[in-house]
């Protein structure tokens, strides 16, 4: 998209000339980010600069500063009267760097151009250090997935160890997890007071099982942990933002649009896939073992009021370059939108991980309502032509017969309104395996609930004739998983008519129950030995399963199957 005919003030500045075109002659907050700028809501680092601007701060971004020179991006702008703050950006920095058979990837989603190496690996610990050699006196804080994810002590999948907290390793004074808008503000307004900064480093907690309780919890307590001789303190979570807070939020002036210094270098495709897209909530109760968004964004769902949401449609709409599509409506899992529990004082004493495994929580009201309703108010929009549901949907939660006659029927509605007016002609969900082993390690649904969806799916096409394809999603070397679960998975897809094209390899990220268990061995809750395919051979070879059907993989399936004895599964798969 073409912006260079709006005024270069409009966005937040990211040079001392863009500082002095405001007329501001020091500047409170520099924000740092391994992300390109890009002035829209899906960038956190810009939701982060708009809010502290809000505050009356004089903020700025320096985003994916050089690391290899003689940092001069880190010097351009001085120092801040308040204080640094700094994000490795929307992914952690190693996800976005790696596969997970750890080769090298050679794009970034993020940065104009999709070209990779403008940010460091473990950038938050990077930039921080720079900084605080530069300007040790300054008060300095990290947030961001990154930060967020790596809190406590955590086991790392690149270098193949435990690291400790990443307070102890950036040098930084204050660590924001979780999404930081409230805790952001709350230190500025305390650093203004004059409240000094105490360097009390932190860890929250002494294993896993706490973590997770205490950040699935409506009260969260404070958790500490002895690291290297210092003691980590984890303050409570933030109480669930309301809806008036997280409209201020999305209300913010809000370019959409990347920073014109990008002009000309090339598209960011992470901009490209979300710049017609909005979002609903925050937040999941999912709690799947490999996800993160419970431990970073929290497992109650916050909601955007609808006034708010069509606000942002109108204005997605008056974007010089939309031609009619929104290309998501949907959030972390697109269908929790307004979703919460019925008496909420039970919500207060709850501490499961997920609202709806092993089963779906009686207390929570899972009526899709209020997205059937929103939904058809934005597809009604005279500038609308069509507005796709991109996101994830947890069918789980659609086919449940929660014995509520109106919440049945709603859902029910649901998937009908979903599968004819919002898919692009394939609905992308994910069952994950098949294996009701695995999937009960993972917190998922038996697999025999996605086959009720595929048959609701085919029936819903063919009585509104619409010719569209399900598609779903699998992973392969999860904790848990065998070849024999690989092999099953590949007969029962087969069986569907199913040829996999949305699949992925596991990969340990910090935060997570399944990365716990992938590098103890134990699950945390039980301290029950589970197997997990750790060596590059073992994870390649449950990762053919998924194409049993290409010729080059035929051999090495048989050869592993005959090694566990299974020649059964070889006749089923190839029969």
């Amino acid at each position: 998209m073409n912006n260079s005919n709006i005024e270069i003030t409009k966005w937040l500045p990211t040079s001392i000339k863009e500082v002095k075109n405001l007329g501001w002659e020091e500047l409170d907050v520099i924000l740092f980010s391994g992300d390109a700028y890009v002035d829209h809501p899906s960038f956190g680092a810009a939701v982060i600069g708009r809010v502290l601007e809000a505050e009356g701060l004089k903020t700025a971004i320096v985003a994916q500063p050089n690391w290899t020179d003689d940092l001069r991006d880190f010097k351009k702008l001085g120092k801040p009267r308040l204080f640094f703050a700094v994000t490795a950006g929307n992914m952690d920095s190693m996800v976005n760097h790696y596969t997970a058979g750890k080769r090298k990837r050679s794009t970034d989603a993020y940065t104009p151009g999709g070209k990779a190496g403008f940010r460091p690996d473990y950038a938050t610990i990077t930039y921080s250090k720079i900084i605080k050699g530069l300007y040790p006196e300054v008060p300095l804080v990290i947030g961001g997935i990154e930060a967020s994810l790596r809190r406590v002590t955590h086991y790392d999948y690149w270098s193949d160890k435990l690291m400790p907290s990443i307070l102890l390793d950036s040098g930084a004074d204050l660590l924001f997890y979780g999404m930081g808008e409230k805790s952001i503000v709350d230190f500025a307004r305390l650093l203004q007071k004059g409240v000094p900064v105490k360097n009390d480093r932190k860890i929250f907690s002494r294993n896993f099982k706490y973590i997770e309780e205490e950040s699935n919890k409506m009260d969260s307590k404070v958790l500490s942990q002895k690291v290297a001789g210092k003691r980590i303190v984890i303050n409570p979570t933030w109480p669930t933002f309301k809806e008036k807070d997280i409209d201020r939020v999305y209300d913010l002036p809000f370019t959409r649009l990347p920073h014109p210094r990008y002009n000309n270098k090339g598209a960011i495709p992470a901009y490209e896939m979300i710049r017609h897209s909005i979002n609903l909530h925050r937040g999941c109760f999912g709690g799947c073992s490999f996800c993160t968004i419970s431990a970073h964004q929290g497992k109650f769902i916050t909601s955007r009021s609808e006034k708010s949401v069509l606000k942002e449609v109108d204005q997605v709409t008056q974007m010089p370059d939309f031609k009619g599509y929104i290309s998501d409506l949907g959030g972390p899992s697109a269908n929790m939108y307004k979703m919460k529990g019925i008496n909420l004082e039970i919500c207060r004493k709850c501490k499961r991980p997920s609202c709806i495994f092993p089963s779906i929580c009686a207390n929570l009201d899972t009526d899709h309502k209020p997205m059937l309703d929103l939904y058809k108010k934005v597809r009604n929009h005279p500038k609308v032509k069509k507005a796709f549901v991109g996101s994830g949907i947890r069918y789980d939660m659609i086919l449940e017969k929660t014995g509520r006659k109106e919440t049945d029927k709603n859902n029910k509605l649901y998937l009908r309104e979903v599968i004819k007016h919002h898919v692009s002609g394939r609905l992308k969900v994910a069952p994950e395996h098949s294996s009701d082993e695995v999937l009960n390690f993972m917190r998922k649904p038996s697999f025999k609930l996605f086959g009720q969806l595929n048959q609701e799916f085919k029936k819903i096409n063919d009585e509104e004739k619409l010719n569209q394809q399900l598609i779903p999603y699998f992973i392969s070397s999860h904790p848990g998983s065998k070849s024999e679960d690989m092999a099953n998975l590949a007969i029962e897809t087969k069986n569907m008519d199913f040829k996999l094209e949305q699949v992925q390899d596991f990969t340990p990220t910090p935060m997570t129950l399944a990365t716990v268990v992938y590098y103890s061995g134990h699950h945390p809750y039980t301290l029950e030995k589970i197997y997990t395919a750790r060596s590059k051979n073992a994870k390649e070879n449950q990762r053919k399963f998924f194409f049993w059907y290409k010729r080059e993989f035929k051999n090495s399936i048989i050869q592993d199957l005959k090694s566990k004895g299974r020649t059964d599964l070889i006749n089923k798969l190839f029969k």
